[in-house]
């Protein structure tokens, strides 16, 4: 069976295409066959050696958190008609405590093994792709969506917009009737935050950018940041938040979350959620948030871009896009 194996610590080119043994389903289990895996920027982080502390992962092992494909195969106790079902679900090693997986492993290979409680059913007539983008990337983006509720006309900002989360928050924004501002760096990524409904656009590569974005509300600041860039970008984009507004700060570009002055947060009555703060998650509220997401793209409320795809065998330049920051949307591989 084709996969791809990080061999070692590293950069991108420690990704390389490896044949590994054809995975059985065991009691419980089920094989999907994949027709698309999901790519994280987490996953480029644990290849580059950063987070062992949190994650058990250590070479040579196959990255990925996810596929969408179709069962081909079910072991003892399962149900034989869920053969040839459309699914999605997550890859990895299961806490059996919460029902989640403890790190993204397994999903970049054209077959993996999972327990059928993972399965999530695709609804019918739904883009095998586009559902996958809704993955990771929906449940992130209503946690950090209903962590921070928005009136009509609010002022939002929202950082690493262009990103697969990112620009789902800017759509779910709008669709609350916020006024959205969206942080990218580019000319191409800006336009594509305005195509998902942004009303104004900030380059964050430009000296200053978080003095335009308050420039743009009037001055107050938003009451709203997402921060999905994290580090110093995080930072400066706590500068553009208005005095008793709130940031939510799930994004950790570069392997750090945003530098926040808590002390000068408490003077302005500024709240802070970071990543830690959102609800914990077991296996099955997972699945209740992608449910939710998928509906929403049924109703046409959001919708998933898939901006890049790459072949299997060439995962190394998914990682060497996404960490040159040039990607939009979600990015997938495709078997």
């Amino acid at each position: 069976m084709r996969a791809v194996r990080v061999r070692e610590f590293g950069g991108p080119e420690v990704l390389e295409p490896a044949e590994t043994p054809t995975p059985v389903a065991g009691p419980g289990e089920v094989v999907v066959e994949a027709v698309a895996g999901d790519v994280l920027y987490l996953d480029t982080l644990l290849r580059s050696g950063w987070g062992a502390d949190h994650f058990p992962v250590r070479p040579p092992y196959v990255p990925g958190s996810g596929v969408s494909g179709r069962v081909v195969e079910v072991g003892d106790g399962v149900d034989a008609d869920l053969v040839g079902t459309s699914v999605l679900t997550e890859t990895g090693e299961i806490n059996p405590e919460t029902g989640r997986t403890v790190a993204p492993t397994g999903g970049y290979a054209e077959r993996v093994t999972v327990p059928e409680t993972s399965l999530i059913p695709l609804p019918e007539g739904a883009s095998p792709r586009e559902a996958l983008a809704t993955l990771h990337d929906g449940p992130l983006a209503l946690m950090v969506s209903d962590a921070a509720p928005v009136e009509p006309d609010t002022w939002v900002l929202v950082t690493a917009a262009a990103g697969g989360g990112g620009s789902l928050l800017v759509q779910l924004a709008r669709a609350a009737g916020a006024r959205v501002i969206g942080a990218a760096r580019g000319q191409r990524k800006l336009d594509f935050v305005r195509e998902q409904g942004a009303e104004f656009v900030v380059d964050y590569s430009e000296p200053g950018w978080q003095e335009r974005a308050r420039q743009i509300t009037g001055g107050r600041g938003a009451a709203v940041v997402h921060d999905g860039a994290g580090g110093e970008l995080g930072g400066r984009a706590f500068e553009a938040i208005a005095d008793g507004g709130h940031m939510v700060s799930y994004g950790s570009g570069g392997g750090t979350f945003a530098e926040i002055d808590h002390a000068e947060a408490r003077r302005r009555g500024v709240r802070v959620t970071g990543l830690l703060d959102l609800p914990a998650e077991t296996g099955e509220s997972r699945r209740r948030l992608v449910a939710r997401a998928l509906e929403l793209v049924a109703k046409g409320w959001i919708t998933p871009v898939v901006g890049q795809t790459f072949a299997l065998e060439r995962a190394s330049e998914a990682h060497a896009a996404l960490e040159g920051r040039a990607t939009v949307g979600k990015t997938l591989l495709v078997m």
